[in-house]
């Protein structure tokens, strides 16, 4: 079992930037890959970015690419998000998850473990 617990959200007006931050434990970090998701209220989880076991490649959706960036720290067993400009369409509760499998992987059920979740808010 991995667990996975994010930190870092929060409310923050358009235009700021926020970094979350996922730890995880009870197995070896560097064993996964990792990914970012996010929820709105009334749509589907949707991939927001990936990274490998060791850092590249990494992989983004189109519509956070240029402002966000995905990077992990395997000492730490910690994986963060850094959100720049960030915009209201980015509000959304956002989910660290690992998978052992590896290649670009988009989809919520290729993943094998997930956080618990964490807010954010873009105001306008």
């Amino acid at each position: 079992q991995v667990q996975l617990v994010e930190s870092g959200g929060g409310l923050v007006a358009a235009g700021d930037s926020l970094t979350l931050s996922c730890v995880a434990s009870g197995r070896t970090f560097s064993d996964y890959h990792m990914g970012w998701f996010r929820q709105a209220p009334g749509k589907e989880r949707e991939f927001v970015s990936g990274i490998s076991r060791s850092g590249p490649p990494t992989y983004y959706a189109d519509s956070v690419k240029g402002r966000f960036t995905i990077s992990r720290d395997n000492a730490r067993n910690t994986v963060y998000l850094q959100m720049n400009s960030l915009k209201p369409e980015d509000t959304a509760v956002y989910y660290c998850a690992a998978r052992f499998m590896g290649g670009d992987r988009r989809y919520p059920h290729e993943y094998d473990y997930w956080g618990q979740g964490a807010q954010v808010t873009v105001s306008s």
